[in-house]
């Protein structure tokens, strides 16, 4: 067997991390809790669709934008940004930030590995004989 080696792409987590941290923000003022992870989902699934790979290289982004993402919106709500993006509103402090790092973490590779599974559903269809 050989090694599954995971090339880790900078630029599709970043751009993750913008949308999913934006996405959740905006679903969460219009849905709840639900919506945040919605856009998390969301943001994700884009990233496993624009990394090249396979499922285990989608569902590493997808954790890893998810991880990040939630760091970096914890970070902003302890700096007192917690009115403008609506996360961590349990303010239960480490412990709050903690929890939204697992889920923000496990809902990214789940969309991640659905972005992947997204590409080459399109990818796989044969093309007709002309």
């Amino acid at each position: 067997m050989g090694e599954m080696m995971v090339e880790i792409k900078s630029t599709p987590i970043i751009t993750g991390m913008l949308l999913a941290i934006i996405l959740a923000t905006l679903f969460k003022m219009i849905s709840g809790s639900w919506g945040e992870y919605a856009g998390v989902l969301l943001a994700t699934i884009y990233v496993g669709f624009s990394v090249s790979g396979n499922y285990t290289n989608g569902t590493v982004h997808g954790a890893l934008v998810g991880t990040m993402g939630a760091i970096i919106a914890g970070i902003f709500s302890i700096m007192g940004f917690k009115a403008l993006l609506g996360i961590m509103e349990a303010a239960g402090g480490l412990d709050s930030m903690i929890l939204l790092i697992i889920i923000w973490a496990v809902v990214g590779a789940i969309g991640g590995t659905i972005g992947v599974i997204i590409k080459e559903l399109g990818t796989s269809k044969e093309k007709p004989v002309t």
